[in-house]
């Protein structure tokens, strides 16, 4: 983690905890992230799951950065099922980062990082690439412009390895979705070697985008109901829906 110290300006999200979850929110409406006690690495939400189907197209991905921390879900549920990538998450809120223990984030080692820094930033300047880009990052207002620019797409386009996926969670009822997907269709060059997808997170206000840069149209995809062998059967039952729905959407669109 940096050491930035400044919390001027940010706000402070609250916990809410019962004897069987720990919620993060911001408001008493919207809950920004929530943890089982007896489970901590589950993922708890339906459209954080659909977020892991990007492993249909980066089954084991070696790099990974996280826009976004919240209550880690995503973060915590890579590092203990996908021992061999390295995870960086950028979190541009210290108050968030301050909540990592309570929800059992990991400590930063050689494997994972958190960096408290405008994502827009860090993506902007970064020299590093990445498998695995996912963008899920939002406060108490929504999504901040600056994390779905123009700019921004086009540099998580510019930080994805050939091959590689950025993974972006939206709302699918704003009224700026399909500008936002717009915007992303355009970051990626969906004409020639890269393709997109919005798969709908079943029973959820959400939807995620994913961006593949450096995809061939003739690349065949498949699925199997059968755990994969470097993951744990408790992980796979967890997503495995999700990266056929995953699967389900890419092959829909390729009948269109």
């Amino acid at each position: 983690m940096s050491d930035t110290t400044s919390t001027a300006g940010f706000e402070q999200p609250i916990v809410h905890e019962t004897a069987l979850s720990k919620s993060m929110v911001f408001s008493d409406i919207d809950i920004q992230s929530r943890m089982s006690v007896a489970r901590p690495d589950e993922l708890q939400f339906e459209y954080t799951r659909l977020m892991m189907g990007v492993l249909l197209f980066q089954p084991q991905p070696k790099r990974i950065l996280m826009v976004g921390l919240g209550g880690g879900s995503l973060a915590k549920f890579c590092y203990k099922h996908l021992p061999e990538a390295h995870i960086t998450v950028v979190e541009i809120n210290p108050h968030v980062i301050a909540l990592r223990q309570i929800f059992c984030i990991p400590d930063d080692d050689a494997r994972f990082q958190v960096v408290q820094m405008d994502a827009a930033y860090f993506m902007a300047q970064t020299e590093q690439t990445f498998d695995v880009v996912f963008v899920d990052g939002f406060d108490q207002h929504g999504m901040p412009e600056q994390l779905c620019s123009p700019q921004f797409y086009s540099d998580c386009r510019r930080v994805l390895r050939h091959g590689g996926v950025a993974v972006a969670n939206l709302h699918r009822f704003s009224a700026y979705r399909d500008v936002y997907v717009d915007r992303i269709e355009a970051a990626f060059d969906c004409a020639s070697d890269d393709a997109m997808w919005v798969v709908n997170a079943p029973g959820t206000t959400n939807c995620v985008v994913f961006a593949l840069h450096g995809f061939s149209k003739d690349t065949k995809l498949g699925y199997s109901k059968h755990k994969p062998a470097h993951m744990s059967e408790d992980a796979w039952a967890q997503i495995s829906p999700s990266v056929a729905r995953t699967f389900l959407a890419t092959q829909e669109k390729t009948k269109d």
